[in-house]
């Protein structure tokens, strides 16, 4: 398979070339030339596989070509050790807890998978021998993930740069605490900043010379395209239950940077029978705006309960357009978007408490509010919950005014001694910082 850039002037590359350098020299985002359909018996006999079984077959369609086969089922397995129960919460509304990993967020797929595959591709590298820098911008999960899916790898060095004072404190923990291969760095600013280094350091020459770097971000197709197995999952876990609900599966998606739902609308081209996708946002409503206007206006983030969806200018927007060949009206007959404030966020979180039982995160809440507002009848909901709600401890405890078990896994990275960088927004701060390494 060969990969070309969303700005079109870069075609031709391998998957090894598109994974270790991150972002193509165009400054655009990496797709693949096609899209291959999974045959139709794969999804007759989709409930009665694995997980791993069912990813692997969407692996061998996605990195196939590219990967040994009995590697690419490693990276997998290797993956996917964890449980993803979808858990009924109301009669025609389920959540898929995607917060089972090693970091309790869904981000844990994304970043281990990557950090295989990056791996191996650096050990069959000419220049294998050569440290490669990862470069990861974070609004919370990504950084954990990451950082803890390339913790202890060999030849690989993280840079986690993350907006101080906006981060929750246990999701800093789990990155800051690390030390080894990982260095956090806290940049006075906002994801949007943060992101804008990491874009401007691929981009500058002499940076490059002196630094192999790739990023690990969803920029990166290795870290977006395997959260397309959730949406697989979810799919033969649904049809378990009910052949008619399967039929008739809307995903909601809790959006920040948009790698997950793009993940998700590759798993319908690939033939999963999803009927529509529901971006759900908290105030940072770019793409809610260009649902309604056909035009896109990034514009600075603002800070919310749901941070990790605190981002004004997605970058995996250009691959929805590209996806969909730049066409409003194809995106808007295939993904509907809706926004919540702080207020309708800790509103549906007691009612859905208080009504159900269920525990919701902030992001989980956008989610599960969006389904209540956008069912039609004779349709099946399920939201993707992201992360543990402990991971939002204050938040949730001051909404619900209830005390929030933290999961063990938790509680271990919260022992760590924070070890962390300050540095400014301004670029050539960081770029001297890192020349200097």
């Amino acid at each position: 398979m060969k990969y070309y850039s969303t700005n079109k002037q870069i075609t031709g590359e391998t998957l090894a070339n598109a994974v270790v350098k991150g972002l193509a020299e165009d400054k655009g985002l990496f797709m693949p030339d096609s899209i291959t359909e999974i045959p139709a018996v794969f999804y007759d006999n989709i409930d009665k596989m694995s997980f791993q079984d069912m990813a692997y077959t969407a692996a061998y369609m996605l990195f196939g070509d590219d990967v040994h086969a009995n590697m690419l089922k490693l990276m997998v397995n290797d993956t996917l050790s964890f449980d993803v129960p979808l858990v009924k919460v109301e009669e025609n509304i389920f959540s898929l807890e995607l917060f089972h990993g090693p970091t309790l967020a869904f981000k844990d797929v994304g970043g281990r998978f990557m950090s295989r595959m990056l791996s191996y591709f650096i050990q069959r590298s000419d220049d294998g021998n050569r440290q490669v820098n990862v470069l990861v911008a974070t609004s919370g999960d990504t950084g954990s993930a990451v950082a803890n899916g390339f913790l202890g790898v060999e030849g690989i060095h993280v840079y986690v740069l993350y907006p101080k004072g906006k981060v929750s404190p246990i999701q800093e923990c789990q990155f800051t605490t690390l030390g080894q291969n990982i260095t956090a760095i806290e940049v006075d600013g906002t994801f949007d900043d943060c992101q804008a280094l990491v874009k401007t350091a691929f981009m500058d020459e002499e940076l490059n010379v002196k630094m192999k770097l790739t990023s690990a971000n969803s920029i990166n197709v290795a870290r977006f395209l395997p959260q397309a197995f959730y949406y697989f999952y979810a799919y033969a876990q649904l049809k378990k239950i009910s052949e008619e609900a399967a039929r008739n599966m809307v995903i909601c998606v809790p959006s920040g940077n948009f790698g997950n739902i793009t993940a998700g609308l590759f798993a319908k081209r690939m033939g999963l029978p999803v009927k529509r996708f529901i971006a759900a946002n908290n105030r940072n409503d770019i793409f809610l705006e260009y649902l309604k206007t056909g035009e896109y206006k990034p514009r600075p983030s603002v800070a919310t309960i749901a941070n990790a969806m605190d981002v004004g200018d997605p970058s995996n927007f250009a691959r929805i357009l590209d996806l969909y060949n730049h066409s409003h009206e194809a995106i808007s007959s295939e993904i509907s978007g809706i926004s919540y404030t702080d207020e309708q966020i800790a509103d549906a979180m007691r009612a859905c408490r208080k009504d159900t039982g269920y525990l919701l995160d902030p992001h989980g809440a956008c989610g599960y509010q969006a389904l209540k507002d956008m069912l039609e009848p004779g349709e099946t909901g399920i939201f993707l919950e992201t992360a543990h709600p402990a991971k939002f401890l204050d938040t949730v405890q001051d909404i619900l005014g209830e005390k929030i078990e933290i999961p063990e896994k938790l509680q271990e990275f919260m022992k760590g001694e924070k070890q962390s960088i300050a540095m400014s927004k301004n670029f050539e701060d960081f770029k001297a910082y890192l020349m200097g390494k």
